[in-house]
């Protein structure tokens, strides 16, 4: 008698093998999800050419025509729209980045404070994180863009040591200028910077082998600090300042930080700190008390514990919800057009695109600068977030 194979009967069947099922699926989605956008496109070209609108990215080169308040790179009304864009993102970026950095590090510290068996610390530091998380941000930016509004006029501004002066519009201070060996101190600072983790890693494995700490952070400062130091002695110390002076109604030479950076600044800061702060608690907490009471019978220091055996366990809590703090601090800094200071949201997301009128494009490269200042900031923090994890033997 015939015999029949098992599978003989849907051998030929596509839909019976799961992986090529699959793919026809996400092929199918995909293919609708085109023809949606394709759809949506058409349609909009269409009407924009009804009404007489003009699409494209030429607007980019055309002349800008209005002045923004405060640019790292050199501006005026007559650069174009293209040269708007990068102002405005790199203001954006200045604030984004040392918004992580400040609130970084107040965020552990007050997250360190917050377990203190001080009773007054811990108080104070529960209260500041109530109080601070629990107020919209945009209110804080308004209330301290409103208190530095209401420091001194420049006639009457506040001296910091004779150098550097606080008044209505903005902390001004002396402004560096680098002469001719500044490129050996800025080599011989990455050069310290490069052999940090070297030094790290050397005295880990030293550790590991011979049981000796080395004191990793005291020698990294001191030789972050202590190498340009050292070329700047053989260069003749390269670097002058200029300082700021009183003329008029005015200040003369110097640099000055804005009353809208700072605001901004300073509120995005405090702000996200409240959080990290409780992100840094819940993480300490999250490590086994035993971990600490064995430490402690070894002879370790309470501030040796929590560095070399509390912190690098928490971290592994601690990065994740970390890195939704850096996203929201980066998309937060959009709200500075609520005090005038000039994001990329303000500038070209705001008064190019009434000048111009091509608010698809202008919207659409907005959102695509967000987008990829976000998957950069994931896919740092994904993979520091690798290397600290647990990985089974």
């Amino acid at each position: 008698m015939a015999t029949q194979s098992i599978d003989g009967p849907n051998r030929g069947s596509l839909l019976s093998d799961q992986r090529t099922r699959a793919i026809i699926f996400q092929a199918l989605a995909f293919f609708l999800v085109a023809v949606f956008f394709i759809y949506i496109g058409t349609n909009t070209a269409r009407n924009l050419e009804a009404l007489g609108i003009s699409t494209g990215f030429g607007f980019l080169d055309s002349p800008a025509g209005y002045d923004v308040a405060m640019s790292l790179i050199p501006y005026t009304a007559t650069d174009t729209h293209g040269r708007v864009f990068f102002v405005g993102l790199l203001n954006t970026l200045s604030v984004a980045v040392t918004g992580i950095i400040a609130a970084t590090i107040l965020g552990v510290i007050l997250g360190v404070l917050r377990l203190s068996k001080n009773w007054l610390v811990s108080k104070l530091v529960y209260w500041y994180v109530e109080v601070v998380r629990n107020v919209p941000l945009l209110l804080q930016i308004l209330f301290w863009y409103g208190v530095l509004l209401g420091l001194p006029r420049v006639r009457d501004a506040i001296p910091v040591f004779e150098t550097m002066f606080l008044s209505n519009r903005g902390f001004y201070l002396p402004k560096p200028i680098p002469g001719d060996g500044m490129g050996l101190i800025i080599i011989a600072f990455f050069v310290a910077i490069i052999a940090v983790p070297i030094i790290a890693r050397a005295a880990r494995k030293r550790q590991e082998q011979t049981g000796q700490i080395f004191p990793v952070f005291w020698t990294s400062a001191a030789l972050i600090i202590g190498l340009p130091a050292l070329a700047a002695i053989v260069t003749g110390f390269p670097l002058t300042f200029d300082y700021p002076e009183k003329g008029g109604f005015n200040f003369r030479g110097g640099m000055v930080l804005r009353p809208e950076f700072v605001a901004l600044w300073f509120s995005l800061s405090i702000y996200t700190a409240g959080f990290i702060a409780e992100i840094v608690r819940a993480g300490i907490q999250a490590v086994s008390h035993g971990q600490t009471e064995a430490a402690f019978s070894l002879g370790l220091k309470p501030n040796w514990t929590m560095r070399m055996i509390v912190l690098p366990q928490a971290l592994r809590v601690i990065v994740p919800p970390l890195t939704s703090q850096y996203l929201n601090l980066t998309k937060n800094s959009s709200l500075a057009i609520a005090i005038g200071y000039p994001d990329l949201v303000s500038t070209f997301g705001g008064t190019s695109l009434n000048q111009t009128g091509q608010a698809i494009e202008i919207i659409m490269i907005t959102m695509l600068v967000y987008l990829t200042i976000s998957l950069l900031i994931s896919m740092l923090m994904n993979y520091y977030n690798k290397r600290i994890a647990l990985v089974e033997r």
